[in-house]
């Protein structure tokens, strides 16, 4: 189904290219510093709650969230402009937990799936729970916020100006979308070389690109931040 292009302006469109040299310079500057990062994290000298905070703040909020809230500060965007409202809750939430089934059902069938509990796979999960319940809570709230809300947000935020700036005229493709899902299974290395390494880059392509169709058709954005919380890193 076609629909009418409304192609951005040329003033927007510099705006939105300026937008996403922001993204990518603070994205992949802290790339460079990822191994660093990675080990400091998993460093057992280092007292939890400190490699949590400096793991959160300098590697994952860095690298998936930093840039684009700097984008909304310097643009004036409220979160809010980008679907986190109550339109189609319900709905949205939903239809976004449905583009999780492909790979649900790939990674059961590989036999890679562990008894449910949010952000299991974040690698300092395992031993927060181990911990008192103020830092256990402490803890799970700092990792809601960075592996679950702003990582979700970072894919969104991405994906509406990437349409923006490349509009589709068809209602089921969406460059953005797209461009999030490859970019997905790149950051995260899920490129496919083997047959079942296809099926897994595949299945991660249609649950990134279906939570953020599911976003566009809706309006509504909470459904690709529940994906963070109670699917990816959850089993």
């Amino acid at each position: 189904m076609e629909k009418t292009v409304i192609k951005p302006d040329k003033a927007r469109k510099k705006q939105l290219i300026a937008d996403f040299i922001i993204i990518s310079v603070v994205s992949f500057a802290v790339l460079l510093f990822a191994n660093k990062i990675n080990a400091y994290s998993y460093d057992l000298s280092i007292p939890l709650m400190k490699r949590l905070c400096v793991t959160a703040l300098c590697g994952q909020f860095a690298i998936a969230g930093l840039g684009v809230t700097i984008v909304c500060i310097i643009r004036r965007e409220k979160f809010t402009k980008f679907g986190l409202n109550t339109k189609n809750l319900l709905p949205a939430l939903l239809l976004s937990l449905a583009c999780c089934v492909p790979d649900f059902i790939y990674q059961l069938a590989r036999g890679h799936v562990h008894p449910w509990f949010p952000f299991y796979d974040v690698s300092m999960t395992p031993q927060l729970l181990e911990k008192s319940l103020p830092i256990k809570v402490t803890g799970l709230l700092i990792t809601a916020l960075f592996w679950g809300f702003f990582e979700g947000f970072n894919y969104v935020v991405i994906r509406d100006k990437f349409s923006e700036l490349f509009p589709s005229k068809y209602r089921f493709w969406d460059t953005g979308a797209f461009f999030c899902a490859v970019m997905c299974i790149v950051i995260h290395g899920v490129v496919g070389v083997t047959p079942d390494a296809f099926l897994e880059m595949v299945c991660a392509l249609i649950l990134i690109y279906g939570m953020l169709i599911v976003r566009k058709e809706t309006g509504n954005a909470w459904g690709c931040v529940l994906i963070f919380f109670v699917y990816w890193n959850a089993l």
